[in-house]
């Protein structure tokens, strides 16, 4: 005699159960996307946060990073202004003219730059880098960035002595001679300003833009420096270089075209990938000799995969599993083939249970789970419409009928 165990019905899952799932799930996702705009921020920091308006220390530009306010106080005062907006310009205007190089990107090559000092009468360069420095002043030398603030003119330089100090630099540079002459020290024998006599002209090296920005011109002496060096002349060549300056020989290089955020980026996400493939990766530990064949517990494969059908949410495949399984015991109970259809399996059930074949239908095919509570009301109605089946097959046997399809009871 068979006894049907039935198993209770497991508690239903607490609403805040899913959604820890989902983030237990999307935790790779999650981090990935928090370390993502981390880069993104601190990518921001580092170049500043918005980015400015127009062209810094442009004679034009009357935004806070511009230098249209020492432009329109010279042009007051007597000194011509010309804008030049190519290296054309800028040399064909600087005969006998001051001329301000500010070339951040370093546009211009060694030619070039020999070419436009050769040209002008005086040259006051702000923040140059090394090539340029190279070009221009040999022997001048980088000394890196100022660790503070506020510097005080210490030589006798007009225009220095008239501003008596500035507010700040960004770099600073030790001479290498006694024709280049050090102003407003750094410390360690560096000098914010240096002022180079050559067999040109005068070059005048300047690490800091704030003395001609608009925001920063009025702080200190800032402004009577920015006036003393380029008002020596009666007339000034405002020059910033562009890409359209640069002296190519053929097509630029993808080096050239990429950005110069780029590369730092890709090697930071590289490293995220890295780092996210260390972390989530699987290590396979040292084989183990295991004699074969393995038994494994019924119930251990029935919970494994009741825990990948709950981790996925697959309600419709967890409750075809137990409908399959159903179908198959009905089946014998009602004495029909191994290959009979569902159609076949539903009728015989409903003229066994008296329940209609629509109902039994719903039961072993057409409901489709929506949650969880609605998988345990199915499976309870799948496990009471088997345990009618087996009721009523039990009954006809013992009374000695026939059974539904035709055939004695043995």
């Amino acid at each position: 005699m068979s006894v049907t165990t039935t198993s209770a019905p497991a508690p239903t899952p607490a609403p805040g159960g899913t959604v820890r799932q989902s983030v237990r799930r999307g935790r790779f996702w999650i981090v990935l996307g928090v370390i993502l705009i981390g880069v993104v921020v601190i990518m921001l920091v580092l170049r500043g946060g918005a980015p400015e308006a127009g062209t810094p220390l442009a004679a034009d530009n009357p935004a806070p990073q511009g230098g249209k306010a020492v432009a329109q106080v010279l042009s007051r005062h007597g000194v011509q202004v010309h804008i030049a907006r190519s290296l054309k310009s800028a040399t064909a205007q600087s005969t006998g003219a001051t001329v301000l190089l500010y070339d951040p990107n370093g546009y211009l090559d060694d030619e070039q730059l020999r070419g436009l000092g050769e040209a002008a009468g005086a040259l006051v360069v702000v923040e140059p880098g090394f090539e340029t420095l190279r070009a221009l002043v040999p022997g001048l030398r980088l000394a890196g960035t100022p660790r503070s603030g506020g510097f005080t003119a210490r030589c006798t330089q007009r225009a220095a002595v008239r501003a008596g100090s500035i507010s700040a630099a960004t770099a600073a540079y030790r001479p290498s001679n006694a024709s280049q002459i050090g102003c407003f020290p750094t410390g360690d024998g560096a000098y914010a300003m240096v002022v180079s006599h050559t067999t040109a002209g005068t070059v005048t090296v300047l690490g800091s833009r704030a003395v001609f920005a608009n925001e920063s011109v009025i702080r200190r002496g800032n402004a009577a420096l920015a006036l003393g060096v380029l008002g020596q002349r009666a007339d000034l060549v405002w020059y910033l270089p562009t890409a359209s300056d640069v002296a190519a020989s053929g097509p630029p290089s993808l080096a050239q075209l990429t950005p110069g955020w780029v590369t730092p980026a890709v090697l930071l996400l590289l490293a995220v990938f890295v780092a996210a493939a260390v972390w989530r990766g699987r290590r396979f530990g040292p084989l183990v000799i295991e004699n074969l064949p393995v038994v494994v517990r019924a119930e251990e494969t029935m919970e494994g995969r009741s825990r990948l059908y709950q981790r996925s949410s697959a309600r419709l495949r967890a409750l075809d599993a137990l409908r399959i399984g159903s179908t198959g015991r009905i089946a014998a109970l009602a004495g029909l083939p191994s290959n009979a259809g569902i159609v076949t399996v539903a009728s015989a059930a409903a003229t066994l249970t008296a329940r209609s074949p629509a109902e039994v239908e719903r039961i072993l095919v057409n409901a489709a789970p929506h949650s969880d509570r609605e998988l345990m009301g199915l499976a309870r109605e799948l496990d009471a419409l088997e345990a009618a089946v087996r009721s009523a097959t039990r009954s006809a046997t013992g009374s000695g009928t026939d059974q539904p399809n035709g055939r004695m009871a043995q």
